[in-house]
């Protein structure tokens, strides 16, 4: 499968995944966010920013509870708890931000 992006062929898994994250930017991920039909807000991408960054470091796509958690340390307990994240992305912070961070699909993801 492929997303459009400005003229660009973007390659993604079945699921709309990139097979490569060097394609990222924030054009990809505000297409990625339409076809999830997400508005992005600030507090949108202070979570995508935080995913990459986290993957940068750590090199995985943490699951929804280390997500919480390493939110709840980073950008405190109002943002690092699963009611707040899974009001921005409904179906699955973990799962639907990574991709729109144009990260893997996180381990334990079903």
């Amino acid at each position: 499968m492929a997303l459009e992006v400005g003229g660009k062929s973007i390659a993604t898994d079945e699921e709309g995944y990139l097979e490569n994250r060097d394609e990222w930017d924030m054009e990809v991920a505000k297409a990625i966010a339409v076809a999830e039909n997400l508005e992005m807000s600030d507090n949108h991408w202070e979570v995508v920013n935080f995913l990459r960054e986290y993957y940068d470091e750590y090199q995985i796509a943490p699951a929804v509870r280390v997500l919480t958690k390493a939110i709840g340390k980073k950008l405190g307990k109002d943002k690092g708890n699963s009611k707040y994240l899974y009001e921005l992305f409904p179906y699955g912070p973990a799962k639907q931000a990574c991709k729109i961070a144009g990260l893997p699909k996180p381990t334990g993801c079903v």
